[in-house]
């Protein structure tokens, strides 16, 4: 099982991209394997063209259909996600995002964009085919600080609710099996003689 972590933000630093890599660490504590996208790192001219066949979107849309879930991150301007995240989203075929579940989080500079989300976003993730998209998690500048000496600060509602997100992406993924130690290989062997 795989999870995809597609950030969607156009700029590097990013509030959301590290939301995104935080929620990315909690599930990888609980076992989960993860892979991460950065849409901003794709060829521009090809993305902005969508040149299907270009060898770097060919690959993104691999990792998105490999993927089992994906968590999506995207800042919200001008009450929608980013147009770098729409861009890539036109390239999925219509069912790119058949039976997958997706996390949407999202930031920006105030609570009136909050619903850009569920009004936006879901709509075209729905129209994707995922199976399910769980609740969106919206924060605002303020909730999601960054510091250099102190690292991602969360507000404790954020940090909450990504908590509670998590939970139930884990939840609805079955874990992979632990890794076989050498121990753990050659007990099932028996010699005969």
């Amino acid at each position: 099982m795989t999870i995809l972590l597609l950030a969607g933000s156009p700029s590097a630093p990013s509030r959301s991209t590290r939301l995104l890599h935080h929620t990315g660490e909690k599930l990888a504590l609980l076992g989960h394997r993860t892979r991460q996208l950065q849409v901003r790192d794709l060829p521009a001219t090809a993305l902005l063209q969508a040149d299907f066949g270009h060898a770097g979107l060919v690959a993104a849309c691999a990792l998105v259909a490999d993927a089992d879930a994906l968590v999506i991150a995207t800042p919200v301007y001008k009450a929608a996600y980013s147009g770098v995240l729409k861009a890539f989203l036109d390239l999925l075929p219509q069912d790119g995002l058949k039976g997958k579940l997706v996390l949407p989080l999202a930031t920006g500079g105030s609570q009136s964009h909050m619903l850009a989300l569920d009004y936006a976003l879901r709509p075209v993730l729905s129209a994707l085919g995922a199976r399910h998209v769980l609740p969106s998690i919206y924060a605002t500048d303020a909730q999601v600080v960054w510091t250099q000496p102190g690292g991602l600060t969360l507000d404790a509602d954020i940090a909450r609710r990504i908590a509670e997100g998590v939970d139930l992406l884990s939840d609805a993924l079955p874990l992979p099996p632990p890794p076989a130690s050498p121990a753990n290989a050659l007990a099932g062997l028996r010699c005969s003689a």
